[in-house]
């Protein structure tokens, strides 16, 4: 909103009004406001929760220090998307159909987290909101997110081209600047992604059916991708929901996806980066850098009540929220095949309780005894079993997420 006022205001020579058509000045405004208001309004939420009797219920899960946390308010991810929203329509470009989708995003599973609090703490159902009815609500907000991309004539990429002596256009992978070649380009519509540790860096899901007719090749790439779309955002969003188990870990972990996810947004949004680094061009995803600003600054300030000792807990309301907001975003600016790497810690944990549970079915089935792989499943709790005191599993687990950030980043230039 105050991006179009003081575009308005910078028609009429209003002194600093031209500051909001940088996008790096609007991203700084966004994390400061983000933070002022995950902190200062965080502590009267808190207040608010602990008045209304608003606490999170301890199942008895034999881990040490459990019952400590016993009436600690809970539902505090509304704190999270505030502090994401309200930033996001004061600095951004609202038109932005990208800025569109993450903020449905957000608004979309924060309801589906909130409905699945709600039932736990007011109806005193400790299993929430039915799996299926979460699903549901994924699969709905994946449909939403792979039909716009599909459809909207906003989203595209550039791709470069030369004309060869027969007049037919050829794509350039890569610019020689060493050759004299003329280019040209053309923003057009593509389903193609960045692929990791490949020579070229790209990746079309039309190859995946290039066995069909050709009169049935665009409606089988809309399958292919809508169910990979569905598949990501499930998947994140539910990993990110399982990671949230101690104090501070998937919030922490979520600012250090959240930041790195920025600086793709950024590089994949300028015409100079992505040439340099050979990615693809994706025209005003650069303004995504503001909502992602705000992504980190409402992380990082609610870190700040829910670390060890936690104040308060995002609950389902926090975590399905910024899951879903990793996964889209990855999809948006064409990363997502990047996300096993980026989102490690969300995936091991993920991966944890897929291999707990299934040892556990096989193991009884064949024997009569179920065995388990873990002492506790997700992961976090087995190191808390084997006596691990729960800031130090946190902090490690923060020290790996850095490392698969790196890891990330690199992938740009290895190939």
């Amino acid at each position: 909103m105050l991006y179009y006022l003081f575009t308005y205001l910078d028609g009429l020579d209003f002194p600093g009004a031209g500051m909001f058509h940088y996008i790096s000045f609007r991203s700084g405004l966004a994390i400061i406001t983000s933070l002022i208001i995950s902190m200062l309004y965080g502590k009267k939420l808190i207040r608010f929760l602990q008045k209304k009797q608003i606490g999170e219920e301890i199942r008895d899960l034999g881990l040490e220090g459990q019952y400590e946390k016993k009436g600690t308010p809970t539902m505090g991810g509304i704190i999270i998307i505030a502090s994401i929203v309200i930033p996001t329509l004061l600095f951004a470009k609202l038109q932005n159909i990208y800025v569109i989708l993450l903020l449905i995003t957000t608004l979309w599973l924060g309801l589906i987290g909130f409905i699945d609090d709600y039932i736990k703490v007011f109806k005193k159902d400790k299993e929430g909101l039915k799996g299926r009815f979460k699903i549901l609500g994924q699969v709905g907000l994946g449909l939403i997110v792979g039909i716009v991309l599909l459809t909207n004539d906003e989203v595209v990429v550039r791709q470069t081209y030369t004309i060869n002596e027969n007049n037919i256009k050829e794509l350039v992978v890569k610019r020689d600047p060493c050759k004299t070649e003329s280019y040209i380009s053309e923003d057009v519509k593509s389903t193609a992604t960045n692929v990791p540790f490949y020579k070229n860096n790209e990746f079309d899901y039309r190859k995946l059916v290039s066995f069909l007719p050709e009169g049935a090749k665009d409606t089988g790439v809309w399958i292919v991708f809508l169910l990979a779309v569905i598949f990501i955002v499930t998947a994140v969003s539910n990993g990110a929901n399982m990671t949230d188990g101690l104090d501070g870990l998937a919030t922490g972990t979520s600012a250090i996806i959240g930041g790195t996810l920025g600086i793709l947004a950024y590089v994949s949004g300028s015409v100079i980066y992505s040439d340099y680094l050979n990615i693809m061009y994706i025209p005003n995803a650069g303004e995504l850098v503001v909502f992602m600003s705000a992504f980190i600054g409402s992380t990082i300030g609610f870190l700040w009540y829910n670390s060890y000792p936690a104040q308060v807990f995002m609950g389902d309301t926090g975590s399905l929220t910024l899951g879903g907001i990793i996964a889209v975003l990855a999809i948006v600016i064409r990363k997502e095949l990047l996300i096993p790497v980026l989102c490690g810690v969300f995936f091991i944990e993920s991966l944890s309780v897929v291999l707990q549970v299934g040892w556990f079915k096989y193991t009884r089935k064949k024997t009569g005894v179920g065995k388990r792989i873990f002492k506790m499943a997700p992961l976090h709790h087995h190191y808390q079993k084997s006596g691990y005191p729960e800031p130090k599993i946190v902090t490690r687990f923060w020290i790996i997420g850095i490392i698969l950030a790196v890891i990330t980043i690199i992938t740009l230039k290895m190939r």
